[in-house]
């Protein structure tokens, strides 16, 4: 999605980097014990790319396929209070060093959908990903999308969008994203 609407635009596209955290496996097997350096490593990760992307393309149009609130989000729901705190401590001083999004384009969908989406993903770790927990996260997502923090927003229920591999659908939803500001 984000590659297509770059070429389309001439942007610059940044993607999540997620592959080698090698935290990510391990915390699917015992998030108690892996859950705190997961979540420091995807915020180090993400302010560094993020900040290396906006360095070396400072007039360019950037769409990226993640904010750094992400990680804040990940972070309430599987961090325990006291490191919580900790950790939103990092966050809020790497944070306040990065731009504000012109246009955060949330691409909401139900618990099934996205079952079926990291299914077919194929990542062998994420096959016992419950459905409790993808509606935690999406409740984080939801909590943070109806509060007032100064980014213009656009949330588009893509359930019954299959953007992948429908040309149309994709077309629908682009059209959606680049005309409404």
């Amino acid at each position: 999605m984000v590659n297509k609407l770059c070429e389309r635009i001439k942007a610059v596209p940044l993607l999540e980097e997620f592959a080698e955290n090698s935290f990510l496996p391990r915390f699917y097997e015992d998030p108690n014990k892996f859950a705190f350096p997961l979540e420091l490593s995807f915020l180090a990760a993400r302010y560094k790319q993020m900040t290396s992307c906006f360095a070396a393309h400072p007039d360019k149009i950037i769409i990226s396929d993640y904010l750094i609130h992400k990680c804040k989000l990940f972070a309430s729901v599987n961090l325990p209070e006291a490191e919580l705190e900790l950790f939103d401590s990092l966050f809020s001083i790497m944070a306040e060093k990065l731009p504000v999004p012109d246009k955060l384009v949330y691409l909401d969908s139900d618990t099934n959908r996205l079952s079926k989406n990291i299914s077919i993903r194929g990542r062998s770790y994420e096959n016992a990903i419950a459905p409790q927990y993808l509606e935690q996260l999406s409740d984080a997502y939801r909590k943070f999308l109806n509060t007032d923090n100064g980014i213009n927003k656009l949330i588009i229920n893509t359930s019954r969008l299959d953007f992948v591999n429908s040309e149309t659908d994709f077309e629908r939803l682009a059209t959606m994203i680049l005309e409404n500001n």
